[in-house]
C-alpha cells in the first residue's frame, strides 16, 4: 500500500491515525489491525448483515465483465472528470463501495501523481482492489459505518452503484473536494429487464439521491452516459449478478431465461454521473 494511502487511514475502534507496524497498522491506543498477504488492510470490525459483500464467484464474474470493457465509456467519464476537475498536487482519490478496484484503477491511469484507495467490504474484492493499481490500495469496512479514514484527507470521492453516506462522505472529503456518484438511469438495460423479470430502477432514485446528499453536498452537474452493449449469454448473467436483481430471482429460473435469449445479446447501459461539491 502506498504511504500516502496509508498515511489517510483511521482507526475505526477509536478513529485516531494508523501507523504501519511490523505485522500491520495499529494506533497510539493499541489496536491492532491485520494486512492480508494480498496487500489489502482488513478494517471491517463487529457483524455484517449476512449476504453483504460479493462473493469470490461474483468478484470473478464481476471483474471479467469490467476487463472486457463492457463498461468503458462509463470508466472513461469518470477518468476524464477528475483530470478535469482536479487541480491539486498529487490528489488521494478514494472509491467507496469499489469492489474489485477497476474504476479507480482507470482514474489512476488518467492522473499520473496520484494515489487510490478502495474501500469495500468484501474481502475478495479487496484482495483484486489491492493489486488493481501500483498507485492504489485497499482495506475492507462496510461503507453503511464510519469509514476509516481520516478527516479531510480525501481530494475526491467515487461512489459508483454503491451504498452513500452524506455525512462520512462529508468528514473525509476535503474542502474543494469533489464527489462523483453514479447511479442507473431508468431505461437502464432496458432490454433485460421483460425476458429475465428483473427488478425496475427506482424512477425516484434522483430525487432519493439529492435527499441523502443536498444537506451537505451541492450539485454541480449531471452528465447522461447511454452505450450499447453487445453481451455473451455469460456476460448477460454477469450484469444481473452486478445489480440488485440477482437477490430476488431464482437461479435456475434466471439461467433458463438467458439460455432462451439470441446470441449475442443486445442491451443499453443507460447512467447518471452527478458531481458534488462539499458544502
Amino acid at each position: 500500500m502506498p504511504g500516502a494511502v496509508a498515511a489517510a487511514l483511521a482507526c475505526p475502534v477509536c478513529t485516531s491515525g494508523l501507523e504501519p507496524r511490523e505485522r500491520g497498522l495499529s494506533c497510539d491506543a493499541g489496536h491492532s489491525f491485520d494486512v492480508a498477504r494480498e496487500g489489502y488492510a482488513a478494517l471491517l470490525t463487529g457483524a455484517t448483515p449476512p449476504g453483504s459483500g460479493d462473493t469470490k464467484e461474483m468478484v470473478a464474474d464481476r471483474l471479467r465483465f469490467q476487463q472486457a470493457g463492457h463498461y468503458e465509456p462509463l470508466a472513461g467519464a469518470l477518468a476524464d472528470t477528475l483530470a478535469r476537475e482536479l487541480t491539486v498536487p498529487a490528489p488521494l482519490v478514494a472509491d467507496i463501495g469499489g469492489g474489485t478496484g477497476h474504476y479507480l484503477a482507470r482514474v489512476l491511469d488518467a492522473l499520473p501523481d496520484a494515489v487510490g484507495l478502495t474501500v469495500d467490504v468484501s474481502k475478495f474484492a479487496a484482495r483484486k482492489a489491492a493489486r488493481a493499481h501500483e498507485r492504489g490500495g485497499a482495506v475492507t469496512a462496510d461503507a453503511w459505518r464510519a469509514l476509516p479514514l481520516r478527516q479531510d484527507c480525501a481530494d475526491a470521492l467515487l461512489n459508483v452503484f454503491a451504498p452513500r453516506g452524506a455525512d462520512e462522505f462529508h468528514r473525509v472529503l476535503r474542502p474543494g473536494g469533489v464527489l462523483l456518484v453514479v447511479t442507473p438511469a431508468a431505461d437502464h438495460l432496458a432490454e433485460l429487464r421483460g425476458p429475465l423479470g428483473l427488478l425496475e430502477v427506482d424512477p425516484r432514485k434522483d430525487e432519493r439521491l439529492a435527499d441523502t446528499l443536498h444537506g451537505r453536498f451541492a450539485p454541480d452537474g449531471t452528465r447522461e452516459l447511454r452505450f450499447p452493449l453487445e453481451l455473451t449469454r455469460a456476460d448477460t448473467a454477469t450484469v444481473v449478478g452486478m445489480g440488485p436483481s440477482a437477490r430476488h430471482i431464482d437461479p435456475a429460473a434466471l439461467h433458463a431465461r438467458i439460455a432462451a435469449l439470441p446470441e449475442p445479446v443486445a442491451a443499453t447501459a443507460s447512467v447518471r454521473l452527478h458531481t458534488y461539491r462539499p458544502r
